[in-house]
């Protein structure tokens, strides 16, 4: 069965704090009883339009309808990685009329707010539709204690309240 969302931890660094949001963001839509993949860029292997990667656009990119972005802040920007993988996949079959939720996650205070901005131009030359409700998480590496992440009550407020709005756009 191809997911209805499929949220993308946006680096791939390894045991980032993306992963941590992006897995919180997975956990609370299956919760919510919708069906969603989640993929890390972690360990993300191609420059170019091999089989392997084509085989994952079909299988994963493509099918699904809704996209959430859990992207940390990169020098005031996105990473390198995730514009490339965008580069690499089919934009019209991909991103056409597809609707997409953004997170930031930064150390700072802004919370990759500027990164958002970035993706939200990337996104709308591909014609994708995003969501106005941008959650910029800031400080996410007071909010990881000892490797696991700990959202405090308005931060979860925040997100709970992003989801409820994303799964009625």
């Amino acid at each position: 069965m191809n997911p209805e969302y499929l949220i993308i931890s946006g680096t791939n660094r390894l045991d980032s704090a993306s992963i941590k949001v992006a897995t919180e963001y997975f956990n609370r839509l299956t919760k919510a009883g919708k069906s969603c993949e989640l993929y890390s860029l972690e360990g993300f292997k191609w420059f170019q339009r091999t089989p392997d990667f084509l085989e994952l656009q079909e299988r994963l990119f493509i099918p699904a309808q809704k996209f959430i972005f859990v992207m940390p802040e990169y020098n005031g920007s996105v990473p390198g990685v995730l514009k490339l993988m965008i580069d690499l996949l089919d934009y019209k079959r991909t991103w056409h009329l597809k609707k997409v939720l953004l997170v930031g996650v930064s150390s700072g205070r802004a919370g990759n707010l500027r990164g958002m901005e970035h993706m939200t131009g990337i996104l709308h030359y591909l014609k994708a539709v995003v969501h106005p409700n941008k959650l910029p998480i800031s400080r996410v590496d007071l909010l990881v204690i000892n490797g696991v992440l700990n959202l405090d009550q308005e931060t979860s407020r925040a997100v709970d309240l992003q989801i409820e709005e994303f799964i009625a756009f």
